[in-house]
């Protein structure tokens, strides 16, 4: 099994730490080969952030993919540059919050997270990528949720810890549209 993401959007809404949670998760917790591949635009907060995580039973080839089985598009730009990366039969992640902009494609499916509105409903706009990342874990299963959750804790939840049960609240609900996305897709 080897699955790949791309995942972009501004510099600030936690690109990079959504790659980076799927990363340690699958070094920490599994017997998992994983690369974690992290471009930044020419600025880093307000420009454009991208990342490529490979997750497979064996050793990675390539830490970059020019298809991935599942890419995540946080705003219109990245919706725009990477909804024909996405393999065929693959899976576009869209934060209908803020992205307008279709998949424009008829050979992918499309999972909408209004993950910037459940952000704010639970208090704090920047568990966005939280949600987001539970709706991948619930979508594709790639990784156990809970080994996820208990990253987000280790790694974002060491310095505020304050933070873990609106963190908790975020992964959850995203899991939960991405576990019910599947149920339907089935």
């Amino acid at each position: 099994m080897e699955k790949s993401f791309i995942i972009a959007g501004f510099g600030g809404q936690g690109v990079m730490v959504m790659g980076q949670l799927l990363s340690y998760t699958a070094c920490e917790t599994t017997d998992k080969y994983i690369t974690y591949f992290p471009s930044y635009g020419a600025e880093m907060r307000g420009g454009t952030a991208n990342c490529y995580v490979v997750v497979s039973d064996e050793p990675v080839g390539a830490p970059k993919v020019s298809q991935a089985d599942y890419v995540v598009c946080l705003n219109d730009p990245s919706m725009a540059r990477f909804r024909n990366a996405v393999v065929p039969g693959g899976t576009i992640f869209v934060n209908s919050s803020v992205v307008t902009l279709g998949a424009e494609r008829e050979d992918v499916h499309v999972v909408k997270v209004d993950a910037g509105s459940i952000a704010i409903e639970l208090g704090n706009p920047k568990v966005l990528n939280l949600v987001m990342t539970g709706a991948i874990i619930g979508y594709t299963e790639v990784l156990p949720a809970e080994n996820v959750l208990q990253t987000a804790f280790k790694k974002l939840g060491s310095k505020r810890p304050e933070l873990n049960p609106i963190n908790e609240a975020a992964f959850r609900r995203g899991y939960e549209i991405g576990r019910k996305a599947k149920e339907e897709r089935a």
